[in-house]
C-alpha cells in the first residue's frame, strides 16, 4: 500500500468535543530505530504535535533484537535510522519490505549514488531525488553548513573545482551525543571545558568525504572545528580569496549569487550585505530549523558563513523535511522556522 493511500478515520467529535462528524486523516505507521539517541529522541519530540503519524514502537528490551527490529521495520512506512554507521548498515539489510521508506541520520550512506542525499534546496535535482527515493541520507551537521556554501560556488560556475577550500566551524556541545553531553553538564566536568576546543586534528572528520563529494571538489578540503561550551547551535564559515575564483567577482557580486541560487527557499535564507555588524554567535538558532548564509569580507577576502541548529537543519530538522517532502505535505510542517 503506498504511504499516500493509508487513510485512518477519525471522530473529530472526541478530539475537539465540539462538532460530531467523520473525517479522514492519512496516517503514515513511522518506526524510530535508535530513539533514544540525541537526534532519535528529537525525532521522537517532533511527532507530538502531529495527527496524521502513527509511531510503532519497540519494547525497550528488544531494541537490539534484530528479529523484533526488521519486524518494526518492515511494518512501517518510513523508517528513521538514527544509529552508529555499522548499525544502519545492519537496518538497511533487514528490510524486505519494497515499500519502505528508510531515512538514515548516520554517514553511512551519504556518499552513496543510488541514496537521496537529503538537502532539498541545493539543487532542484536533489528535492526530486528525495520525493521519489525509498533511500534517504540526511546531511551532517557540519556538511549541511559546508555544502549550503561551497555546492553553489561550484554548481554555478564561480569557484574551481580543484580550489583549496578551508573551513572553520564552531558548535554547541549536543553534536558530541550523549556521552558528550553528559560530559558539558556534568558538575565535575574539566576546567578546559570552559572554553572552546578545537578537534579533529589529524584532518580525517567522517564529515570530509561528503564535503568533497557533494560539493564536486576535487581536493579535500581543511576542516578545523570547535566543540564549544552551549548545547545547540553552530557556524560554518569558509573563507575565498576572489583572486583564485574562475571569475573576479566583488563581495556583491557573491552575494547576488548565492540569492539567486536560495530564490524562494524557506530554509536557506540569504542575508543582504552588512545584515550582522561586529560578531557573529553562533547559538542564536537553537530551536531553529532553518539556516541563513551571509556575505562579509571585503572584494579581495570574502568570509561566507552559514548558521543554523546543528540539532536542526543540521540533524533531526533536515530529517524531517525529508519526511514531509516524501509524505508530499507542506515541506515546513511541524518545523520551526525563523524570520
Amino acid at each position: 500500500m503506498c504511504i499516500r493511500d493509508r487513510i485512518k478515520i477519525v471522530d473529530f467529535a472526541e478530539i475537539y468535543g465540539i462538532i460530531h462528524f467523520k473525517g479522514c486523516i492519512k496516517m503514515t505507521k513511522v518506526f524510530i530505530d535508535g530513539s533514544q539517541g540525541t537526534t532519535g529522541l528529537k525525532i521522537y519530540k517532533r511527532f507530538e504535535k502531529r495527527n496524521d503519524i502513527e509511531l510503532l514502537h519497540i519494547a525497550p528490551d528488544k531494541r537490539k533484537d534484530n528479529a523484533e527490529r526488521a519486524k518494526m521495520i518492515n511494518q512501517s512506512d518510513v523508517t528513521f535510522l538514527c544509529l552508529p554507521d555499522a548499525a544502519s548498515i545492519e537496518a538497511v539489510s533487514l528490510v524486505k519490505n519494497e515499500n519502505v521508506v528508510i531515512i538514515d541520520t548516520s554517514t553511512a550512506h551519504r556518499t552513496n549514488p543510488d541514496w537521496a542525499y537529503g538537502f532539498p534546496e541545493l539543487d532542484k535535482s536533489f528535492r526530486e531525488k528525495i520525493k521519489n527515493s525509498k533511500r534517504i541520507a540526511v546531511p551532517g551537521c557540519y556538511a549541511s553548513g559546508f555544502n549550503s556554501i561551497v555546492y553553489p560556488l561550484v554548481a554555478n560556475g564561480v569557484m574551481p573545482s580543484d580550489y583549496p577550500v578551508t573551513c572553520y566551524a564552531m558548535s554547541g556541545y549536543t553534536g558530541a551525543g550523549k556521552k558528550g553531553i553528559a560530559q558539558y553538564e556534568s558538575d565535575e566536568r574539566p576546567e578546559e571545558l570552559d572554553s572552546p576546543r578545537q578537534y579533529a586534528l589529524s584532518q580525517e572528520h567522517k564529515h570530509l568525504k561528503e564535503m568533497k563529494a557533494i560539493s564536486q571538489l576535487e581536493r579535500v578540503p581543511f576542516f578545523a572545528p570547535h566543540i564549544c561550551d552551549y548545547p545547540c547551535g553552530m557556524v560554518v564559515s569558509i573563507p575565498i580569496f576572489t583572486d583564485m575564483l574562475k571569475t573576479k567577482m566583488t563581495k556583491a557580486d557573491i552575494q547576488k549569487m548565492f540569492a539567486q541560487h536560495y530564490e524562494g527557499c524557506d530554509f536557506v535564507k540569504v542575508r543582504p550585505l552588512g545584515y550582522t555588524e561586529g560578531m557573529i554567535a553562533s547559538n542564536t538558532f537553537d530551536g531553529r530549523d532553518d539556516m541563513e548564509i551571509e556575505i562579509n569580507g571585503n572584494d579581495e577576502r570574502v568570509l561566507i558563513t552559514s548558521r543554523f541548529d546543528n540539532l536542526g537543519k543540521g540533524a533531526s530538522g533536515a530529517a524531517m523535511e525529508c519526511l514531509n517532502i516524501v509524505l508530499g505535505v507542506d515541506d515546513k510542517t511541524g518545523l520551526n522556522l525563523g524570520e
